[in-house]
């Protein structure tokens, strides 16, 4: 959940952990297991939701769904009083490009829409998004750009391997998604993440040549969470202080995956215990 405009990262809670020159924590072993627990929930509160994600249900009924779950399973919403805001998800509905708030709002036949989640699991967090569909009226454009906005998180994820860099995520992200002719969000960026929600590094989703500068190694945690638009890149924040909207008003889309850099490459924290992944694809 990449919450802010400004992509710089939050300065992490020191641990016995090693850290990088430029402030990124190292972890080990037990920490692997900490966030496999606590990707794993947040992945099954999105498997959760998928029959309940119909024409007519609204977002605050999808919200307590989600809050209602992670008591039920003894952890905590990350997000409910994180900087003041009160819901235990966030849920984007087309042109809402990131952080919609919940509301009494209806899902319309052929809405996309974007669910986030972060909790809390001993101490350790785990963030993810996916896409859904409310009815069957999608439009084919809108199908397209939930595709390769997946398409195009997979590609940044599999850039991830020691000895690559930030940059090389950034990079294949853009290529999938402007080979398309569709745009990255530069407004919002991954981040790291384990005891703490935000932490280094800033993970952007285009390619940046300052990012170069920073190569992966083993036990970095972070999340790869590239919002793609139907059309300009451009965003704008509604009044409301969270809601962030594409300028032109275009279809958005996203998909989150929390992930360590492992000895050999990667691993995904956040994969759907269900094979739900790819919700929007029915």
């Amino acid at each position: 959940m990449g919450w802010w405009v400004n992509c710089g990262a939050v300065k992490e809670q020191m641990t016995k952990n090693a850290y990088t020159a430029d402030g990124i924590e190292l972890h080990g072993p037990e920490d692997f297991a900490g966030m496999r627990k606590a990707g794993r929930l947040a992945a099954e509160i999105l498997d959760m939701l998928v029959p309940h994600v119909q024409v007519g249900v609204t977002t605050a009924e999808l919200d307590k769904k989600i809050h209602d779950y992670i008591l039920d399973k003894g952890a905590v919403s990350a997000t409910i009083g994180y900087k003041g805001y009160q819901h235990a998800s966030c849920i984007s509905i087309n042109h809402v490009v990131c952080h919609g708030i919940p509301g009494p709002k209806k899902l319309m036949d052929g809405d996309i829409l974007n669910i986030d989640v972060t909790v809390i699991v001993d101490g350790w967090y785990g963030d993810t998004s996916r896409m859904y569909v409310a009815g069957s009226k999608v439009p084919i454009k809108g199908r397209k750009l939930m595709d390769i906005t997946y398409e195009a998180m997979m590609a940044g994820i599999n850039a991830v391997k020691p000895g690559a860099t930030l940059a090389d995520i950034g990079r294949a992200i853009q290529q999938v998604a402007e080979a398309e002719r569709f745009s990255v969000v530069r407004d919002f960026c991954g981040h790291g993440l384990g005891r703490v929600f935000h932490a280094q590094p800033s993970v952007l989703h285009y390619y940046e040549p300052m990012a170069e500068h920073t190569v992966l190694q083993p036990g970095m945690f972070f999340t790869i969470e590239p919002m793609i638009n139907a059309g300009k890149y451009e965003t704008k924040v509604l009044s409301d202080g969270w809601t962030a909207v594409t300028r032109d008003k275009s279809l958005s889309a996203q998909y989150e995956h929390s992930i360590a850099v492992t000895d050999t490459g990667y691993e995904i924290f956040t994969l759907s215990p269900e094979g739900l992944d790819i919700t929007h694809r029915g």
